[in-house]
């Protein structure tokens, strides 16, 4: 449990953090209160708890984007879309807000608009597979086949990075005693990797020796 709160406080500070940045003000202890709330209900699937805390949030992006997700998730597309571009005109360099507002305008039948959303993603941040996966979807949706190839193999080979970052925190986890978590980060690792990458001989040393500790 203090480790939830603390992953959250965090979350918090880093979003306040950026919306001090982009509208100087910071939001008060009663935002701080609902949005931490919203985010709990969130993560166990409570969709419609989320939506009624923040139905008066239209001042804090974080909350703006939780509550198009949970929108979202519940079916209730117009609505969705109507909080993604409130969160966006307030902070328009929310990737999610962006990413979420690409998958609204998917399933409303607009794939030009979701392309053309996820290209802007993906000219600030070409990096995020996340994004490179959905415009690929997109692209198959379209029948471009040779172009989501390329988005594929882009992600493919992206997800490297999220392997070391796995294999980093699985060595600080098994460091701090965390053994089965670090398990499963190696686990995670491993399945994003080809079987003849270097870094899988890292990843197998480092499970050897935290089982052979066991």
């Amino acid at each position: 449990m203090k480790d939830l709160v603390f992953h959250l406080m965090n979350t918090f500070l880093l979003s306040a953090s950026l919306i001090t940045v982009s509208c100087g003000k910071q939001p008060d202890t009663e935002t701080i209160r609902l949005y931490l709330r919203a985010e709990e209900a969130f993560k166990q699937g409570r969709y419609g708890e989320v939506t009624e805390l923040l139905y008066e949030q239209n001042r804090f992006p974080p909350a703006l984007v939780l509550r198009a997700k949970a929108d979202f998730f519940s079916g209730e597309i117009e609505k969705a879309e109507k909080s993604c571009r409130r969160a966006i005109k307030l902070q328009p360099s929310s990737s999610e807000a962006n990413l979420y507002l690409a998958r609204i305008l998917r399933e409303k039948g607009d794939l030009a608009g979701a392309f053309n959303t996820a290209e802007k993603l993906l000219a600030d941040n070409p990096q995020d597979i996340r994004t490179l996966r959905f415009a690929a979807g997109l692209a198959m949706e379209t029948e471009k086949l040779d172009e989501a190839a390329i988005l594929l193999d882009k992600a493919a080979g992206y997800s490297g990075e999220s392997a070391l970052v796995l294999l980093d925190r699985a060595r600080l986890r098994w460091i701090t005693g965390r053994k089965d978590d670090a398990l499963e980060d190696l686990s995670r690792a491993a399945a994003m990797l080809p079987w003849d990458s270097p870094l899988s001989r890292s990843i197998n040393n480092l499970e050897k020796t935290i089982r052979e500790a066991q």
